[in-house]
């Protein structure tokens, strides 16, 4: 039932994410989970996805460009957004 809510919430997130490209002020999602659905959601490619510091940091790749970002589990908002 748990996995049922997680994923509940991630196609929520997801489907929000699909009308806006990713911005310092997107909501990801709180969980790993989450935050790697919406991603790959918007066509981005997540190569890792960790917790570091208390947050959620994925690293991804969309149309050869490399990305970082960083995101609060609590808000399941970005923090931090870095795009290479």
């Amino acid at each position: 039932m748990k996995f049922a809510a997680a994923a509940l919430l991630a196609s929520l997130a997801a489907g929000a994410a699909l009308a806006e490209d990713l911005t310092p002020a997107s909501m990801l999602g709180h969980t790993e989970d989450e935050v790697k659905a919406t991603l790959v959601s918007m066509g981005y490619e997540v190569r890792k996805i960790e917790e570091e510091d208390g947050k959620i940091e994925a690293y991804f790749v969309k149309d050869k460009t490399m990305g970082e970002v960083y995101v609060d589990p609590a808000s399941g908002i970005v923090s931090k957004l870095s795009m290479k």
